[in-house]
Order: structure tokens, then C-alpha cells, then sequence
């Protein structure tokens, strides 16, 4: 099972470079049309998508965590940090480990 993430271009290329497909969407045609392909995909797992492109098209991401077992669809902040209102990756790995990290 692969990975597929959706995103900027910074945060793309640094998924590529770890051998990760990786899509580059700034709207939200782009972004539904990635998470589409990924879906389809028989091997996709899991779809990592920036929280900046992934509000471009909750509704749909939203659809598909409800309708569909997989792939498992994680948000992660992009290189400007967490959106307003959004913890940060430190405080979500804290709250899963339930130890304070750094």
C-alpha cells in the first residue's frame, strides 16, 4: 500500500524526495481531481493533503472519510504553519503519544 500526498510545491517536493507520489494543487479543481486519482488507485493507503489545499475541498474530503474505509486521509499543516484555530503538529503528536515532546 503507498502513500499519496497532495499539496503545495515545497511541501510536494519534499514528499517526492522521499519516494512518495505526490500531487501539486492551488485549487480546489486541482485538489479534487488529485484526491480523485488517489482514490481510484487500488494501492493508495493513505492521502496526505495540506490543510490550506484540503479547506479548498473539505466538503469532498468529508464525503470520502464517511463513504469509504480507505485510504485513510491525514491534514497536515503546510510550510506557513497551521491554519488559524489548528493545533500544530507538535500538539497533535503530543495529544496521540500523551507525553510532552521538545
Amino acid at each position: 500500500m503507498k502513500f499519496y500526498c497532495i499539496a503545495d510545491e515545497i511541501t510536494a517536493r519534499g514528499f517526492r524526495l522521499a519516494g512518495i507520489n505526490a500531487y501539486v494543487a492551488s485549487t480546489a479543481d486541482q485538489a479534487q481531481r488529485g484526491i480523485n486519482d488517489a482514490v481510484a488507485s487500488t494501492d493508495c493507503a493513505i492521502i496526505i493533503i495540506t490543510e490550506k489545499v484540503a479547506s479548498l475541498v473539505q466538503s469532498h474530503i468529508d464525503m470520502i472519510r464517511l463513504e469509504k474505509d480507505y485510504p485513510l486521509i491525514v491534514e497536515i499543516p503546510g510550510p506557513e504553519g497551521p491554519l488559524p484555530g489548528r493545533k500544530s503538529l507538535r500538539e497533535l503528536v503530543q495529544e496521540a503519544v500523551g507525553i510532552k515532546v521538545g
